[in-house]
């Protein structure tokens, strides 16, 4: 019999069942939740093994797994208690360390020689500056060098706001047909960052926002239309019930149900503003990755067209999406074929998340 009282995804049925009414409403209009299990027999050879790694035969004999699908966005999460309750440790944090250190007075410690140039020059903020992307995704594909080297230096809510207004500056640029705005910071190299100094990359686009982010502003119309309800309050309102959520400054925070892969959190704001109310927000969840152990992350800014395209963006706040994506040292990838072509296979917790969040 479990002792610890405290909730467990495996529990989310449940939990859902017990909400208040319009609580659960919102939760059946977003979220399909469903659950199996699945058995296995060991090997007398394999005995010491498993119970070394998971505590005892029994854990893993017979498996609870909890599959979560947002039917607004029919993307999904795949939640194995078993691999939630195994023991996490960075094996790699020292060598991460050692990396940052050999990596300094790299070209991105003297961006203003070391890096090239938009044509419309650089924009200087107080924590960063500006430089041209070598390598395009796009048209206007930019870099915020973070002034400070080390990438896992600690970071307040008014850093993050100074680095995200200077980003913001970068976008007004000269081509007014360039609206679409986006930023992401891919943390490290198990998150996709080809340099170790910290920066942000910044893209411009035009016609139309990229294919996610469309489709999200989409669906948010749709669920009005369908439903007469804003989709991100009820997001928001499915998940404070369940205790995973809460506000940081305004900006509602919380550890996502239908996560794209480990720890993923979301951070949302209200629409009509801009993107430094997520500050607090960001600032809030990496001191909790850091507490987590957690060195490696992506972050993406959700946002509106910088000025009106002409179709409805009114229900979209700014919002912005960060992930785990694991040890560094670990040589086998996050990310598989059920994640690119199925549904994410999580072994965080997000009720686990959501106790680190809150602190």
């Amino acid at each position: 019999m479990r002792t610890d009282t405290r909730p467990l995804i495996s529990e989310l049925e449940e939990r859902i069942a017990a909400l208040p009414p319009d609580a659960r409403a919102a939760a059946e209009r977003i979220f399909a939740v469903s659950s199996t299990v699945g058995h296995l027999e060991a090997p007398a050879e394999m005995r010491d093994w498993i119970v070394k790694q998971f505590g005892s035969v029994d854990a893993v004999a017979a498996q609870r797994i909890v599959r979560v699908t947002n039917l607004v966005l029919l993307e999904g999460a795949l939640f194995n208690e078993v691999r939630a309750r195994r023991p996490a440790e960075v094996k790699g944090a020292d060598e991460v360390r050692e990396v940052i250190e050999r990596s300094r007075n790299d070209p991105f410690c003297h961006p203003e020689t070391g890096t090239p140039q938009d044509t419309f020059g650089r924009i200087r903020g107080e924590h960063g500056i500006t430089a041209s992307n070598i390598a395009k995704y796009d048209g206007y594909h930019g870099v915020l060098v973070f002034d400070e080297h080390d990438p896992l230096a600690a970071m307040d809510a008014d850093t993050i706001r100074d680095r995200l207004i200077t980003s913001r500056r970068w976008a007004n640029d000269e081509d007014p047909s360039a609206k679409y705005y986006f930023l992401i910071w891919n943390c490290l190299w198990r998150a996709g960052g080809s340099i170790v100094h910290g920066h942000m990359q910044m893209t411009v686009t035009r016609g139309m926002h990229y294919p996610r982010v469309e489709m999200l502003r989409r669906r948010s119309v749709e669920y009005d239309e369908q439903h007469g309800r804003d989709y991100f309050d009820d997001l928001w309102l499915v998940h404070e019930a369940l205790g995973l959520g809460h506000e940081r400054d305004g900006a509602r925070v919380f550890a996502s149900l239908a996560p794209i892969k480990e720890s993923e959190v979301m951070i949302l704001g209200r629409p009509g503003e801009d993107e430094t109310t997520l500050a607090a927000g960001i600032a809030g969840v990496i001191a909790a990755y850091r507490k987590q152990g957690v060195v490696s992350y992506n972050l993406a800014l959700l946002l509106p067209p910088l000025n009106a395209d002409g179709t409805d963006w009114r229900r979209f706040p700014p919002h912005a999406r960060l992930v785990d994506r694991g040890d560094p040292a670990n040589k086998t990838s996050d990310i598989g074929g059920m994640e690119l072509y199925a549904a994410s296979v999580v072994a965080a917790d997000p009720f686990r998340l959501a106790e680190v969040l809150r602190d």
